[in-house]
């Protein structure tokens, strides 16, 4: 017979609760999620990150074959419950419900007012998604006006299978799989987004005529129910390529009163790791049009490069890894309450400046994210607390308070409030140059393809939710956006959303969008000649 037993679980925030749980049957973090504790689980619950560590603070749980006794900190993908235990879940272990979504965007083309979808009857309202590999984003539209009624935006449920399209790739291996990500990212999160938009505006489900999505070309075969298995291995052949036209139940997205035959539009991508958003933004930006060379450079857990050079476009996607979106990282967190988002260090005389996202205390931090990892990188090297390989440089570190100086079986850490609070290490700073060497070297390899340096470009277009908080002089000073300055940057949001909310209102611009698509030129940054002489310069801080 099954034991049952109680878990007592202890949140940073929140109230004390007490479950109970069938003894050896899931693994914890399973049985918290059950429960509407879930953990963030960003490696697909392989054991490979930190993102779902909790706190023993009572009894004892099983780790394998292995026994572990409070008090310790264990990953909950990998502990099994065999007694009674009491654990706290740090809030950086959290799945955040209320997550810093990238909504903004700017469109800078003209375009008209003849929607994708015509208005009959009752049906005269429309949605365009932004389906990211974090968060999903949600626009509703009216299509009689092309006003924007409302928006609603949160975490992509497919995160508990990964957190990179790497791992969800490689998690799609059976049919069954591949169900249950589309159900994630249909049913338990655009068909709750879209609800809630109609909510906020006032609109039922069912006066939508139809919407637009775009994404990754991984996102959009899962959306659709396909194998995206090819897009893992090289040559990374994706199923499909151009927009495609499906119904809404053929994604099971027939929810709330939205209409079985409600038309869903994808937009077309360019490559396997090039996908349906960069071609939004590529459009919606207007670098197509620019009469002088422009850049797009989309810094997500996939770095997209897009050089246009004489109206020719060339392309490239680089492997950054989900480093700047904190994965990876001893303390690293996204974006959310709590998170340090700007931060400068002073070595001599020592200061750090630092702000949290939602006006918490510096020591009530809950983590680190990207943008603030950029700026540590950026003023610890300009003030030589860093060297040009990314080590704690010896006399500096030995002249930090004692309070702020971490050392664990060797690796030095920077504590940014002192004991307890999150910290920087030097192994930290390794993966983030590992991640900054692949945008960098990326972006040269493209220039130099095109025979033009940094100076000639006359635009960057830093798209994404990443870019949005970015302070793009220190990204420059790193070498993230090498030889560039800030004048040359331009900050422009969320352009896959910009893209698919073009797209619907603008009937024009799908037709467009195809043709587009197949005038890029995709460089493969493996075959390219240089590239990996580029990416070890790279590793390097100026």
């Amino acid at each position: 017979m099954s034991r049952r037993i109680s878990i007592t679980v202890e949140p940073e925030r929140g109230e004390r609760a007490t479950l109970h749980a069938v003894a050896g049957a899931d693994m914890l973090s399973k049985v918290l999620a059950g429960h509407g504790f879930p953990l963030n689980t960003r490696c697909g619950q392989r054991g490979l990150c930190h993102g779902c560590e909790v706190v023993l603070q009572q009894g004892s749980l099983m780790l394998g074959s292995s026994q572990v006794a409070a008090p310790a900190t264990v990953r909950a993908c990998r502990a099994r419950l065999h007694g009674p235990v009491t654990i706290t879940i740090p809030a950086r272990s959290r799945i955040e419900h209320k997550p810093q979504v990238g909504e903004t965007f700017e469109i800078a083309v003209p375009c008209a007012h003849d929607p994708l979808f015509t208005a009959s009857g009752t049906r005269d309202t429309a949605f365009a998604v932004d389906i990211g590999t974090t968060t999903v984003v949600v626009l509703l539209v009216d299509l009689t006006s092309g006003e924007v009624l409302s928006r609603a935006g949160g975490f992509n449920e497919q995160i508990r299978f990964g957190d990179n399209v790497l791992t969800r790739i490689d998690a799609a291996r059976t049919p069954e799989a591949i169900a249950a990500m589309q159900d994630a990212v249909v049913r338990e999160t655009i068909a709750p987004l879209l609800i809630r938009a109609c909510e906020r505006a006032g609109r039922d489900p069912s006066r939508i005529a139809g919407g637009t999505i775009a994404g990754n070309t991984t996102m959009l075969h899962l959306l659709a129910g396909e194998d995206p298995t090819s897009l893992g291995i090289a040559p990374f052949t994706a199923r499909f390529l151009t927009g495609r036209t499906l119904a809404a139940a053929d994604i099971r997205l027939a929810t709330g009163g939205l209409a079985p035959d409600t038309p869903v539009q994808l937009l077309p991508s360019i490559a396997g790791y090039i996908g349906a958003d960069i071609t939004a933004g590529v459009y919606a930006t207007g670098m197509v049009f620019d009469p002088k060379p422009s850049l797009l450079v989309d810094i997500g857990t996939n770095g997209e490069i897009v050089l246009q050079h004489g109206g020719a476009l060339t392309a490239c996607a680089t492997a950054a890894g989900p480093a700047f979106e904190g994965c990876g990282l001893r303390c690293g967190t996204r974006a959310r309450d709590g998170a340090v988002s700007d931060l400068a260090i002073t070595p001599d005389p020592f200061e750090i400046r630092m702000h949290n996202i939602g006006g918490i205390p510096p020591e009530r931090a809950t983590g680190i994210c990207g943008s603030a990892y950029i700026d540590f990188l950026a003023s610890a090297r300009g003030g030589g607390l860093l060297g040009h390989t990314g080590r704690f440089d010896a006399g500096a570190w030995a002249r930090l308070p004692e309070t702020h100086r971490l050392s664990d079986d060797g690796e030095r850490a920077v504590s940014l409030a002192g004991p307890g609070s999150p910290c920087i290490s030097e192994v930290d700073v390794a993966v983030l140059l590992q991640a900054k060497a692949a945008i960098g070297a990326g972006i040269e390899t493209l220039l130099e393809t095109a025979g033009i340096r940094a100076e000639h470009v006359s635009r960057v277009y830093l798209a994404g939710g990443f870019g949005m908080h970015l302070n793009v002089k220190n990204a420059i000073a790193i070498g993230l956006l090498p030889g560039f300055n800030p004048e040359q940057v331009r900050v422009v949001g969320n352009t896959s959303l910009a893209g698919a909310l073009l797209a619907l209102i603008d009937r024009t611009t799908l037709a467009e969008m195809e043709a587009l698509r197949e005038q890029v030129r995709v460089i493969e940054l493996n075959l390219a000649e240089g590239f990996e002489d580029r990416y070890v310069e790279h590793l390097m801080l100026p």
